[in-house]
């Protein structure tokens, strides 16, 4: 599957992955020594305090972050791939408008529910919106991939307006709190709810990697595909539904953290390869490395707060889709 040279580039990558997931322990609002990180790593804490810190808040925050990164990242390369748009990207689908209306029902009509329903009805919004985009493309006439894309424009700003207008009229305490949420942020993420992302993220991609044959054929055009003995309808909907199930699971949960799943796909053809597995591979790599460092400096470039993670990806993509159009 991969060559010599794509081997190498792997190793370098997951030793940059591992010193990248390590080194990060150190950062935040209270600053750990590498003797105090590495103490606590094989089970000799300093203190309870430092043991809480570690792996109560910080372990917890950059698997979510490791996780959210190559989710994002593959999500972004199999839309890429499945159109042949260079520029599409996973929240095209609505997804984050219609997790952002969601979380927005329950942040301000049902604020005092437990933790766990704000994700929940917010995953339950983001499906929503994707089966919307997806009724409107099997109805309509020419089911065109661009379409599909158009539909779930539509979709988000329908989704965009309600939630706007629900945050008008209500508390303004709970429209901050849904505000914060929707720019991005790891901050809320605990222990538990890595029981929930980790195997679907796992279990998207890994059936990705399944497909990837079918998926380079999809890439050389449908008459060819179809030459092949693939459905390609079949195809392109099980891909679509992968990529709907990835970013809906993870915005969930974490916000809108956008333009990941737009730069790392163009990022890991350019080191990796175009071929989906050399690409795939790229994406968990690169997402994860991008997305913990991200996270780092929303922790520490603000003293005594943190920038919605959201802000700072949207800052470096839009800079980042600027220049693919003008290359492009």
């Amino acid at each position: 599957m991969f060559n010599a040279s794509t081997q190498v580039k792997i190793i370098f990558g997951l030793i940059g992955l591992l010193v990248s997931f390590f080194v990060s322990l150190f950062f935040g609002s209270a600053e750990l020594s590498i003797q105090q990180v590495s103490a606590c790593l094989i089970n000799d804490c300093d203190s309870q305090m430092i043991e809480t810190l570690i792996w109560q808040i910080r372990m917890p925050r950059v698997l979510v972050a490791v996780l959210c990164g190559m989710g994002l990242a593959v999500a972004g390369a199999i839309l890429q791939n499945t159109t042949r748009n260079p520029l599409a990207e996973p929240y095209l689908f609505g997804v984050v408008s219609g997790a952002g209306l969601g979380a927005s029902i329950v942040s301000l009509w049902f604020s005092h529910s437990p933790s766990f329903v704000l994700p929940l009805v917010a995953f339950f919004g983001a499906l929503a919106a994707i089966l919307i985009v997806v009724t409107i493309h099997s109805i309509s006439k020419k089911q065109q991939i661009a379409s599909l894309l158009l539909s779930g424009v539509a979709v988000s700003f329908m989704f965009s307006a309600i939630s706007q207008f629900i945050l008008f009229v209500g508390d303004p305490f709970a429209a901050n709190r849904v505000i914060f949420w929707l720019m991005g942020s790891l901050s809320r993420v605990e222990n538990q709810h890595l029981v929930i992302i980790a195997p679907v993220v796992i279990a998207c991609i890994s059936l990705v990697y399944y497909l990837h044959r079918q998926l380079d054929a999809l890439m050389l055009g449908e008459e060819n595909a179809l030459t092949m003995g693939i459905n390609v309808k079949s195809l392109r909907y099980v891909l679509l539904a992968l990529c709907a199930a990835l970013t809906a699971i993870l915005v969930s949960f974490c916000g809108g953290i956008g333009f990941v799943g737009l730069m790392i796909p163009h990022i890991a053809r350019q080191i990796f390869g175009v071929t989906s597995a050399k690409l795939i591979t790229g994406c968990i790599i690169i997402g994860s490395i991008f997305l913990i460092w991200v996270d780092v400096i929303a922790r520490v470039a603000v003293k005594g707060q943190e920038i919605p993670i959201g802000v700072i990806t949207s800052v470096i993509g839009s800079l980042f889709f600027i220049s693919l159009m003008l290359k492009k």
